[in-house]
């Protein structure tokens, strides 16, 4: 029988070989066609163990069944459901419309499957062994599952559209010779996209992808030696998290559950740079004990990243660096021991909102990090932390970032207002503790009284004078613009006429000291 002929009244082509009219039954009957053995060896399909012709079906019978099969029996509805079977040949659906469900387990495909631009409803590849997947522009309705898969020449889902939610769980994916362990730029999911203990040896590429809901690589590893990034996704857009966190291993439960006491876990790691360019996050960026390992060129980029929350609790990375200039979050999650020193790490522009530091976290270490990300003095990130201290009603340690600035700033300034700086430190500190002026007037009026009490003072004139009060005259000298009545009436001579100059010179400093500071308390309140 010629292929067609008698399809409409459900008969077998007379071609097919057992295994191939068994499958063909299988699917009129919507059952599962199992051809496992029994024996886990053999029937690893990752495994060197060969699978006979009683196992395998040809890859032009199985695009047959999916594109044009029989119709279903009666009261049933036409499915292909294949466990442990060995497909040869090429498994080429592109540009088809594929109506039945199709499921596929522990399966074994000699040759690539090719998708380009072919509509599901919904397809499963379960714990399977595949050359490669091309799937460029593919669209389901439903799910695409592709736990547990194995790819040894990496997957094409570029511009891809998946209705609900892309699995690949526990998939293992190698690089193809563009580099690429997964190429997903463009692609749209309609929910989450789950890749828990994911292992991708290549580029993980998802630039522009958008994610209906969250996207897991919780316990992943991804490995790339080959360029420089492992997981490269600038303008990436997700609704609700980005989960970059570890993963329960060997537990059976829910994805995303916190894991249950004594279950083993396995971390995030990277192994290559990290690129985040521009993303978009409507939730969080999770790092939970994330773990990034650079070369001294490679590095977490989170530039211009937009977030309501930045949990950045990861191990510090020990080379490579960390950006996130121009990056704007509400809360930055942290804690100390996950920022990497000085040289590594840029927040130029970087902005946020709250801190909430997990474990200790003083303000000599914030301003030192504040300090790692500045090779050259900047104010931006003094400015911003102390704001941001101020809103939560910290406004001593807000002082005190915005004395660290002026400090930081009086270093990169030449030698006559470094030496001023000095002054203003010393005296007033900048204007930031005005309380220490107060103490030096009160100082300097103490002393010098006691010394004018001992000054010769003829008056300057003959005619009417105030009575020689040597507080007031002290007083007089130490405060400017301020007239007491004291300094035009009396002459002083020789060390005293010094001593009355180097007050009001004193007077003058401080004043202008405390003054500048006002300033500066008023302008960013």
């Amino acid at each position: 029988m010629t292929e067609g002929a008698g399809i409409r009244d459900g008969d077998l082509p007379d071609d097919l070989t057992a295994a191939e009219a068994g499958m063909w039954q299988a699917f009129r009957n919507g059952t599962v066609y199992d051809l496992s053995s029994g024996d886990s060896v053999v029937d690893d399909p990752h495994g060197g163990h060969p699978w006979g012709p009683e196992r395998t079906v040809r890859a032009r019978i199985v695009c047959w069944l999916l594109l044009d099969g029989p119709p279903a029996l009666a009261g049933r509805v036409s499915s292909l459901k294949l466990t442990g079977v060995q497909i040869s040949g090429t498994l080429d659906l592109a540009g088809g419309t594929v109506v039945p469900y199709l499921e596929m387990k522990g399966c074994r495909f000699e040759r690539e499957i090719l998708l380009p631009e072919a509509r599901f409803t919904t397809a499963r590849f379960v714990d399977c062994s595949v050359p490669r997947l091309e799937a460029a522009r593919v669209h389901t309705e439903g799910d695409l599952h592709l736990p547990r898969c194995r790819f040894h020449n990496g997957v094409r889902l570029t511009d891809a559209h998946i209705g609900t939610d892309l699995l690949m769980n526990q998939a293992i994916v190698y690089r193809d010779r563009s580099g690429r362990s997964i190429a997903a730029d463009g692609m749209t999911v309609g929910q989450d996209l789950q890749a828990e203990l994911l292992e991708s040896h290549g580029e993980l590429s998802l630039r522009s992808a958008t994610i209906g809901v969250s996207l897991s690589l919780r316990g992943a590893r991804l490995t790339n030696p080959y360029t420089r990034l492992a997981l490269n996704a600038p303008q990436l857009t997700v609704e609700r998290t980005l989960y970059l966190t570890p993963a329960g291993v060997g537990a059976s439960m829910l994805s995303g559950a916190t894991p249950a006491r004594g279950t083993r876990i396995q971390r995030f790691e990277c192994q290559g740079g990290v690129r985040l360019d521009d993303g978009r996050f409507g939730d969080a960026v999770d790092l939970e004990r994330a773990r990034f390992i650079f070369t001294e060129d490679q590095e977490l980029s989170l530039r211009r990243v937009q977030a309501p929350e930045l949990r950045f609790l990861g191990e510090k990375p020990q080379r490579g660096k960390v950006v996130l200039s121009g990056a704007r979050v509400g809360n930055l999650v942290d804690r100390a021991s996950a920022w990497p020193g000085p040289g590594s790490l840029h927040m130029g522009g970087f902005v946020y909102e709250n801190l909430v530091p997990h474990g200790p976290f003083p303000l000599a270490e914030r301003l030192e990090w504040v300090a790692a990300a500045t090779a050259e003095y900047n104010p931006e990130p003094y400015e911003r932390l102390a704001a941001v201290l101020r809103a939560g009603g910290e406004d001593e340690d807000a002082r005190e970032v915005l004395l660290a600035k002026q400090r930081r700033r009086r270093e990169s300034l030449p030698l006559a207002a470094k030496l001023w700086g000095y002054v203003q430190d010393w005296t007033v500190a900048y204007g930031y503790r005005p309380g220490r002026a107060a103490v030096w007037m009160a100082v300097l009026w103490a002393a010098s009284s006691m010394a004018f009490a001992h000054a010769s003072h003829p008056p300057l004139k003959g005619g009417d004078h105030p009575v020689w009060n040597p507080a007031l005259f002290a007083l007089d000298l130490l405060l400017p613009v301020i007239d007491l009545g004291q300094v035009g009436f009396w002459q002083l001579r020789g060390g005293w006429q010094w001593l009355a100059a180097a007050m009001v010179l004193l007077g003058w400093i401080l004043a202008t000291t405390v003054a500048a500071g006002a300033t500066r308390t008023l302008r960013r309140s």
